[in-house]
């Protein structure tokens, strides 16, 4: 963590002032495989505790996530976990191809990135920013950016002004190879300034 640190307040103002003012991010790590990335599908355009909570049902209801339990259990199960009709065909695309072996989650840590995003790709509801999320938090890979994050684009035009994914894109070249870090920097400002808004926007009566 150090040496990202050390480069990237040592080219860009703007992480040195996130990092001066509202300290170090928390670097997170998921374990790697299956359940991980149903979570991560879970996660696709809902909060971070809407998601959670309904993975903790799953978890619940199966005691173990695994592909042969998510490939054979009734849409109605899942469902009545919160999970949409929609998510409920990712997440049986999801298990199918890891029990056909078409995707190998233990075969990973010795495939490049490029590879990897191959193989993730081929699910139902997979892009790129389920992908990044994966690399990221699953296997710790250092020079990721998810540039279709709310928070990241956000936060690029408020701190940047990057009006396109062009500009944001240049920018983030910059940060390289450490985009991962700076990644979890944006966002760690991100959360940080909504938890010293909020406050301010409560009324009492």
């Amino acid at each position: 963590m150090q040496q990202a640190i050390t480069h990237l307040i040592s080219i860009d103002q703007t992480l040195k002032f996130i990092l001066d003012n509202f300290g170090n991010p928390t670097i997170q790590k998921r374990q790697e495989g299956f359940a991980s990335m149903c979570h991560i599908i879970l996660e696709q355009q809902v909060s971070i505790a809407s998601a959670k909570a309904c993975y903790l049902k799953i978890e619940k209801h199966f005691e173990t996530i695994t592909p042969i339990k998510i490939y054979n259990c009734n849409d109605l199960e899942l469902k009545d976990c919160g999970v949409s009709r929609q998510k409920i065909i990712y997440l049986k695309d999801l298990a199918a191809k890891v029990i056909a072996k078409q995707i190998e989650f233990e075969t990973f840590s010795s495939k490049t990135e490029q590879q990897i995003r191959a193989e993730l790709i081929t699910i139902k509801g997979v892009g790129n920013w389920s992908i990044e999320v994966y690399l990221m938090f699953c296997l710790q890979s250092p020079d990721i950016i998810p540039l279709g994050d709310i928070a990241i684009k956000n936060t690029l035009k408020e701190l940047y002004n990057c009006q396109s994914q062009e500009e944001m894109q240049v920018l983030s070249n910059s940060w390289k190879p450490y985009r991962t870090f700076a990644s979890y920097t944006i966002w760690h400002y991100y959360l940080e300034k909504r938890l010293k808004i909020k406050p301010k926007q409560t009324k009492t009566k």
